[in-house]
């Protein structure tokens, strides 16, 4: 059984190379993405700096990190190391900080992801998240979106925000995996 748990302080050094670990899924699409283009990584005082990390593994195959937009949590990232892509790990850390945020008192979670890549838009509307209309942000949401289209991700494909309303009541811990937190 695979772990998630908060992150410990002395993996956020571990976590950019997991992250320039995960965008290579980005170069198996067809056509492949160049995901060389994509900014740079985060660094281990990116990673400690954030609102929460939750991590698969030890040492971690996968993390999510979560911030704070618009007084509701943000799923901001998830990667999983290709070497354990396929086995239902991110589907289980989104499932975790689903569960961590309300918990933690979220009512919902957003994210902004690529429409039209299968792990992104597709795999995050199979774990409960719709497509979040621009009227319907806030501006908090709109300015992250204004800095990801400087960034130049827009460049690579359509991109689109997504929420996920979090129900009150106990979470639902997955089968395969063990959640702490």
């Amino acid at each position: 059984m695979l772990e998630i748990r908060p992150a410990a302080l002395s993996e956020f050094s571990l976590l950019p190379e997991l992250e320039a670990e995960a965008d290579q899924a980005f170069g198996e699409l067809t056509p492949p993405m160049a995901y060389g283009d994509f900014p740079p990584p985060g660094t281990a005082e990116d990673y400690a700096g954030a609102f929460h990390i939750m991590v698969a593994g030890r040492p971690p195959v996968g993390f999510v990190r979560l911030e704070i937009v618009d007084g509701q949590a943000h799923l901001e990232q998830l990667a999983v190391s290709p070497d354990h892509a396929g086995q239902g790990i991110g589907r289980a850390l989104v499932a975790a900080a689903k569960a961590w945020a309300r918990e933690a008192g979220f009512a919902a979670m957003t994210l902004s992801t690529f429409s039209k890549v299968p792990f992104n838009a597709p795999f995050y509307a199979s774990c409960g998240f719709v497509e979040f209309p621009a009227g319907m942000w806030g501006p908090e949401l709109a300015a992250l979106r204004r800095k990801e289209a400087a960034l130049g991700l827009d460049a690579f494909g359509p991109r689109i925000a997504m929420r996920v309303v979090l129900p009150a009541g106990p979470a639902v811990p997955s089968e395969r995996f063990h959640t702490h937190g």
